[in-house]
Formats: C-alpha cells, structure tokens, sequence
C-alpha cells in the first residue's frame, strides 16, 4: 500500500495537463506537489514521459524552461477517468509544434490558475487542480460560441464573510430566489463561486478585448428559439436561458490583463468601460459582477486582495469574491 499516493499523484498529474494544456516544470510541483521537493517532481514527470503519456518541449531562451503536454495517448488514457469525462482536449494541446506556438498564453493561463490555488490554500477555501477548467464551450447558436479561457470553481469558508453577499447584492442590485448572481450556499456550509476568467495578454487590441464582453452578455439572454409546434400552442412555456442547465447561477467575469504597462492597463480598462454602455449590456451587468485586474498585481498581491475594478466602476477596488464598494 505504500505506492497508493504516489500513484494518486502520477494520475493527478496527468489529469492536469491533460485538462491545462500545458504547464512548465515548476508550475507543475505546485499544482501537484507543493509540499515536496521539487526534485520529486521531476522524477515522476520523467517516469511519465518515459511511459509515453506525457512529452516535454524546451524553450530556447535563457534558462531553457521545460514546458509539459499530454500525449495523445495520455489523452486518451485520461479521458476514461471519471474526474476528466467529457474533457478530451483538443488536438493541438498533444502536438509539440501547436504547443510550441501557443506557449506565451497558455503558460499566462495556467499561472492564472495557479494564483488562485495558492490563494485559495492559504486562506484554506476550497479550490483543487481540477476545479480550473479551460475553455469550455457555450453555443449561442448559429456556429457561434462563447470559450472562456478558463471555468474556475471555487467554494470559500462563510466564518468570516457573513455580510459580503449582502453587500454584493446592493453593489449589482442582485438577489431574490431566481437572481443571476453566483454566491450559492454549499453543501458543506460554505459559498460556492464560479467565475468565467478571459487572460488577456495585449496581443489584440482594446476594442476586441470589449468585444468579448457584449459576447458574454449575449450568453447571458441566450435561449434555444421554440419549437414550431411550441410556437403554435395557445400558452407556449418561456424558454429558459442555456446557461441555466450548467449553472444554477451565471458566474462572475473576470478579464485578467497581462503583457502591457500602466497605460496599456488603463486602456483595456477604458475599453471595457467603454462597452457597458450600450443598452444591451445593462440587464447583465445588474446581474453579474465583471472585474478587470492586472496580472502583475494578482501575483503580488493575490486574487483576494482588493487589485480587481468593476468595469462599470473603474475607479473601485474590490477582490474578486466580495465585489463591494472600499
């Protein structure tokens, strides 16, 4: 019984990249391992790249960081596990040359992810390697869809937040039985959060980056058109909204903004602000908290910390959970 945790580990650690695309060394002891040395890390990924289900690639610059994939084979080996059904990444995530070029955002993304588990340990919340899941898909019909780059899932203890929901409701006018915030009471007594996280590393500009926002409220207000036949009926039933066979509550937008200074910061920000405008916007800004934070701030700082600014309000600091007012 003595290798049981080590197997647990060498499947977590598949699982992990098999689910985050990519990760490098590092990142990968802590996600995984944080509480061994990193030397054992790097062992077990050696083991597993010798049994062909993960592969490495080098980075030529300074350092020459490792950075990990999953195999097709690990893939594949994975996709049968109860924890990754239905999480088959796609084909570029197993190929060396796709990950090779999708480096720079997808190492941001996963060192994102890690911000918030770190933080979520220390503040002994709950929030586990798989409970940050890239790119899940969202039909808005007709071919188009909304992939955010990462579902994050996350459940914080209650003991010392008592008035934040309340707090949360009055900044975005939330609350009631059917209301579309995302502050829901656990099974085990804590608040479960979702959060919809955009990592955006300036290489489009400000206004697509905005764009993504009228995307998120289309979502929203999505609802499949009835049937013909429903249509016809006298009384026809209201269609539902599609997130709601997901999510009991549409999760908080997070837009977390990297590989620009202060001004290019400022920018994105006005950008975003600048889309909060329209009309069509309102109903989903009521019902869901948006945030825009710079990724050198969430490192330093963590995501708790007040580092996040309410689109709509940018000239706020809240934290990514409680939403209020300082």
């Amino acid at each position: 019984m003595t290798d049981v945790d080590t197997g647990g580990r060498d499947r977590l650690a598949v699982a992990v990249l098999v689910q985050y695309r990519m990760a490098t060394t590092e990142q990968m002891h802590l996600i995984v391992s944080p509480n061994v040395r990193i030397e054992q890390t790097r062992r077990r990924l050696m083991k597993l790249r010798g049994e062909g289900l993960i592969d490495r690639i080098t980075l030529p610059q300074a350092g020459r960081t490792r950075v990990w994939h999953p195999t097709a084979y690990g893939a594949q080996v994975a996709s049968e596990w109860p924890e990754l059904r239905g999480r088959r990444p796609p084909r570029g995530a197993v190929d060396r040359t796709a990950v090779r070029l999708k480096v720079g955002h997808g190492l941001t993304v996963t060192e994102t992810a890690l911000a918030f588990l770190q933080d979520a340990r220390r503040r002994r919340d709950v929030c586990r390697p798989l409970d940050w899941i890239p790119e899940v898909h969202h039909s808005l019909g007709s071919s188009e869809a909304v992939i955010p780059d990462a579902l994050l899932y996350y459940q914080r203890h209650t003991a010392d937040h008592t008035n934040d929901t309340d707090r949360t409701h009055a900044m975005y006018g939330t609350g009631g039985t059917d209301s579309s915030n995302e502050d829901e009471t656990g099974a085990r007594g804590g608040v479960m959060l979702r959060a919809f996280v955009e990592v955006d590393r300036a290489t489009m500009g400000p206004e697509r980056l905005a764009a993504k926002l009228t995307a998120y409220a289309r979502l929203h207000s999505h609802a499949p058109t009835p049937a013909v036949r429903q249509r016809q009926q006298p009384f026809p039933e209201p269609t539902q909204e599609t997130w709601r066979q997901r999510y009991p509550l549409f999760p908080r937008l997070l837009f977390v903004l990297d590989g620009t200074g202060p001004a290019g910061v400022e920018n994105r920000i006005n950008a975003l602000r600048a889309a909060t405008r329209g009309n069509e916007i309102a109903p989903f800004l009521r019902d869901v908290p948006v945030l825009a934070a710079p990724m050198t701030d969430l490192l330093q700082q963590g995501p708790t910390a007040p580092v996040w600014r309410p689109v709509h309000h940018p000239d706020h600091r809240v934290d990514w959970m409680h939403t209020r007012h300082p």
